[in-house]
């Protein structure tokens, strides 16, 4: 396996255009192919380019999956089970730990991540398949830990809302998170739900900067609209909270206490955070990004990263890799415990009723 380290030699081909920034677009190039293509891609000159190169498109593809839940032993995160019934996300955030995975899929975890969508059509009848297994037992699950289930394409494609219906024919319970405000759109099954303790939500937000959050973000909801959809949330007996994902040195890190305020004036009863995570390819476009848009604070970002992961970009250590280790580690984890402490939120709960679960080994006692 070829593990990418970060680039500074330029490309060759006299025919390939630069780098650029895309309009509704995180990354800036998708010339990375990942570990397991060699050849890295990139835009050329074929003589009939124009001033501006075409609006990238989302392309949506379909997969076939044969199971619909994915089961984890992870003893840092506190869930065994998640669904994600989409891969890649339209969001394009820079910072995104998932966009490696689209290198399995011999594409770019650069714009490839962000144009080349695959959903899974089948979920829902998969779910209830595996609720309905004599031998399942359950326990909260996360939807959409992986790429954010309430993405632009849920709008038109809806699986989000069928697995709830799902989830919520079985009383199975769930958490969600997600950095979009069209959660409000099935506040009609997650109230129910809420009020027999199967449900939590939780809303992702990283800045109050509106600009830095479109170029960081692009297709993300904006940061007052995700704290407007806590608010809502909220209203509807939803329990709901923030999670500053991710705290990102010297960039966003100085945001801490205003975002906590923020989310408990909104009506968040909870509040989580982690630190930035640079896996693999991602470590190679976020530098690209910062070269792009923040060239001054490049280093300074790198260098303190660097600090909170033992001199490295990434720590795939457990205990460690949420939170980072070191004197600016502990700084950040001291800023925001203080500043939850101070409006009264608690730690992100995990605590759902499982005791209502309609499915599984339980079918079979009436009988």
């Amino acid at each position: 396996m070829v593990i990418p380290t970060l680039r500074t030699e330029p490309i060759t081909d006299e025919n390939a255009l630069p780098d650029q920034k895309r309009k509704g677009r995180g990354s800036v190039s998708n010339r990375l192919s990942g570990r397991f293509d060699a050849p890295d891609r990139y835009d050329t000159d074929d003589g009939w380019e124009t001033e501006e190169r075409p609006k990238l498109k989302t392309v949506l593809g379909v997969d076939t999956a044969r199971k619909i839940i994915t089961f984890n032993d992870s003893p840092d995160i506190g869930f065994d089970r998640s669904i994600n019934p989409y891969k890649g996300c339209e969001h394009g955030c820079i910072y995104c730990f998932a966009r490696p995975s689209h290198a399995y899929l011999d594409l770019s975890p650069g714009i490839d991540f962000e144009t080349r969508i695959f959903c899974k059509p089948d979920a829902p009848a998969l779910l209830r398949k595996e609720l309905a297994h004599p031998r399942y037992k359950p326990a909260p699950l996360m939807l959409g830990i992986n790429t954010d289930a309430y993405q632009p394409t849920e709008r038109t494609e809806g699986l989000t809302r069928r697995l709830l219906e799902v989830l919520y024919e079985f009383r199975h319970p769930v958490h969600l998170i997600t950095k979009s405000a069209l959660i409000q759109r099935d506040i009609d099954i997650l109230g129910p739900m809420a009020a027999e303790k199967l449900v939590t939500a939780t809303l992702s937000i990283t800045t109050l900067d509106r600009h830095l959050a479109r170029i960081m973000e692009p297709r993300a909801a904006t940061p007052q609209r995700r704290f407007d959809t806590i608010a809502a949330l909220s209203r509807a007996g939803i329990p709901t909270g923030m999670m500053i994902g991710p705290v990102i040195p010297g960039l966003t890190c100085h945001e801490i206490e205003a975002l906590v305020r923020s989310a408990a004036e909104a009506g968040a009863v909870r509040a989580g955070y982690n630190l930035i995570r640079l896996p693999y390819e991602v470590k190679i476009l976020f530098d690209e990004w910062l070269t792009h848009n923040f060239p001054d604070r490049r280093n300074k970002v790198l260098n303190l990263i660097r600090q909170c992961r033992d001199g490295k970009l990434n720590d795939a250590n457990f205990g460690s890799r949420m939170s980072g280790e070191g004197v600016y580690a502990e700084l950040i984890h001291q800023r925001f415990h203080l500043a939850v402490k101070k409006h009264g939120l608690g730690r992100l709960s995990r605590d759902l009723n499982i005791m209502a679960f309609r499915g599984g080994d339980r079918q079979m006692r009436l009988f």
